[in-house]
């Protein structure tokens, strides 16, 4: 099963997210744009996973949540990976304590690790983001990068971690199921 663990961002901040990238969208029709529905903040991509191990791996990542508090996150300003002139990704970036939204993401690798789950992008610098849009081609969306950098979305509480699994339907992911949910727990 393909895994990653995610914090889902309220409907609140969807919302704003969804306002600032509509006219994107009508403005780029060529990129592949992701829905709403899939719209989460990586925290670890742990890639394809033996089912076997769940077990383990759900006692881990409740560890690693249970070592952490609540963060408070905005969705804010924008990019593209691996850069706006040749892009494969449009990105919503995060307003945070990178420090410690870093230390989570290390945590839960760690777990991960662990429990038999080596996430396949350990050693890559953490980057925090909400992809917006997918280019089937690198192309350069300078333009949009450049309209998401204004974009400022109001705090929230990020409180848990979710280990999501993801279905593939030609090579691209189609759907999001939760497997599970653990709250960030530790006293600030």
């Amino acid at each position: 099963m393909r895994l990653f663990v995610a914090i889902e961002p309220p409907a609140s901040a969807l919302d704003e997210l969804a306002s600032a990238v509509a006219p994107l969208q009508a403005a780029a029709p060529e990129l592949r744009w992701t829905s709403r529905n899939a719209w989460h903040v990586t925290v670890a991509f742990l890639g394809e996973v033996d089912e076997a191990i769940l077990p383990g791996l759900s006692t881990r990542l409740a560890r690693a949540a249970h070592r952490h508090p609540p963060l408070e996150l905005a969705l804010a300003g924008g990019g593209a990976f691996p850069a706006p002139a040749r892009a494969r990704v449009l990105w919503a970036g995060l307003r945070a304590d990178r420090r410690v939204l870093r230390l989570l993401a290390a945590s839960v690798a760690a777990g991960a690790r662990r429990a038999g789950a080596p996430p396949p992008d350990e050693g890559r610098k953490y980057s925090p983001h909400l992809t917006v849009a997918r280019c089937r081609e690198p192309a350069d969306v300078s333009p949009l990068t450049a309209a998401l950098s204004a974009f400022s979305g109001t705090e929230w509480t990020a409180s848990s971690i979710h280990l999501v699994r993801s279905y593939l339907d030609g090579g691209r992911p189609s759907r999001y199921e939760d497997v599970g949910e653990w709250p960030l727990a530790a006293s600030r």
